[in-house]
């Protein structure tokens, strides 16, 4: 079954072959978003894996399984139908996970696993969550549905902290330069009143940077909204525990793929390779990250940023 969001999912084919993915492996896919990258290694295996995608949007969940409901393929004259496992949940919980799995599964353990950082296009466009700035909608930006009373949002932070913590997350998180000027923007703006939505913190960003700025390549507002949405989704901290779990998780032989999309996150991912592949603990596949070609930054330019990054666990034989 071909995919009709090939397109649309970054560096799909590098990703994929990379994990060199081998019949009856068990593929965990933590980032499931529109499963761009599982319908491809269900095609690419003709079904004969099984598959496993964590989401905490239930609504990128809910496309997915529509998606993958009808899959089968043939191969060897016989028809796979491929046990598809879908789950709202955060991959930093994949320990949790595949405990709850285990007996559906057979093992705790999995032996591919594949992480896209990046937010699909249904989420910046049309969730209502306030992921873009394009769009003037209630300041959440998390990635649940329906957060509830306690859940941390992008309108607590912008509304109630301090601006000195509000500044330290701008810069820390988007490494934005103008960070204490936003800050103090926000500040004496919500002395007037409570800020509510995207527009009026797109408004106050660009009212706030010097005009060069607003007039740059890339919109002023973009990393801002980007602090603010790691920061409300703890994405930094998930990605860490999602590693060291998913790596303790994995058979060995098994490989990790990562795909990042800015500084912070490609950073962490670098590391914890290094650190394993210095620890004699795995084999680094990608010397180099893989980016995307112009074409497809050409065809998809939210790919422009992408980094792909493989690691490999050894066996202890060559340890």
């Amino acid at each position: 079954m071909k995919s009709d969001l090939i397109h649309t999912t970054v560096l799909l084919r590098e990703s994929i072959d990379g994990l060199d993915i081998h019949p009856g492996d068990i593929y965990l896919d933590g980032t499931l978003g529109s499963a761009g990258h599982m319908a491809y290694a269900l095609e690419k295996m003709h079904g004969d894996i099984t598959v496993v995608g964590l989401d905490r949007d239930t609504e990128a969940l809910g496309r997915s399984e529509q998606r993958l409901s009808s899959y089968k393929s043939m191969a060897n004259g016989k028809v796979h139908v491929p046990k598809i496992i879908l789950r709202e949940a955060s991959y930093g919980d994949i320990d949790k996970v595949l405990n709850e799995l285990a007996s559906e599964l057979g093992k705790d353990k999995i032996n591919r696993f594949m992480l896209d950082l990046g937010l699909s296009s249904d989420q910046f466009e049309t969730s209502g969550r306030g992921f873009t700035f394009k769009n003037d909608e209630k300041l959440l930006m998390t990635f649940k549905k329906n957060p509830q009373e306690g859940d941390l949002t992008a309108h607590q932070i912008v509304n109630t902290w301090e601006e000195q913590n509000i500044a330290d997350v701008i810069y820390g998180y988007g490494e934005e330069k103008y960070s204490r000027r936003i800050a103090r923007a926000i500040i004496n703006y919500r002395e007037k009143k409570a800020i509510e939505t995207t527009g009026e913190l797109v408004e106050i960003i660009q009212q706030s940077v010097p005009g060069f700025y607003r007039r740059g390549r890339i919109h002023p507002a973009t990393r801002t909204f980007q602090a603010l949405r790691i920061a409300v989704n703890d994405e930094l901290n998930t990605l860490k525990k999602g590693l060291v779990k998913g790596f303790e998780r994995l058979e060995e032989g098994g490989r990790i793929a990562v795909i990042s999309f800015h500084s912070l996150e490609d950073r962490i991912v670098k590391n914890f390779n290094k650190e394993k592949a210095d620890a004699g603990e795995a084999l680094i596949i990608t010397k180099k990250p893989i980016v995307p070609t112009e074409k497809e930054i050409m065809e998809n330019p939210r790919s422009r940023s992408a980094k792909l990054r493989i690691l490999e666990k050894q066996s202890k034989i060559n340890n």
